[in-house]
């Protein structure tokens, strides 16, 4: 089999919605859904992603091996992310302009 062809490698903030997530045996898991971020420690939290059998789960960042332009990839297997929980709690601030910083020094809200 080829390696998955997945360019190069950018910010998990970078990631759509909708990029495929592959396992270390690069069997396809499902698509992103949306990507959490630990704002206060400025690291990934997990990635919520979708099954082909449209179910939802979450793949917390220690599993999350690569994010790229065209793909990520997980360092478990896609038989062992089938089997992660579904996401648990709100989601996680997911990108765009963040609250606090010039923000909260211009009072904007």
């Amino acid at each position: 089999m080829a390696p998955i062809d997945d360019g190069h490698a950018v910010h998990y903030m970078s990631v759509p919605r909708g990029t495929p997530i592959y396992g270390s045996d690069e069997e396809l898991v499902g698509k992103v859904v949306e990507v959490w971020d630990n704002y206060r420690e400025n690291i990934m939290d997990g990635i919520v992603f979708e099954t082909p059998d449209g179910v939802q789960r979450f793949v917390d960042a220690p599993e999350v091996a690569r994010t790229a332009e065209l793909a990520v990839t997980l360092s478990i297997p896609a038989a062992e992310a089938a089997q992660l929980a579904p996401p648990q709690g709100a989601p996680r601030h997911q990108g765009g302009p963040r609250r606090g910083g010039l923000g909260r020094l211009f009072k904007r809200r």
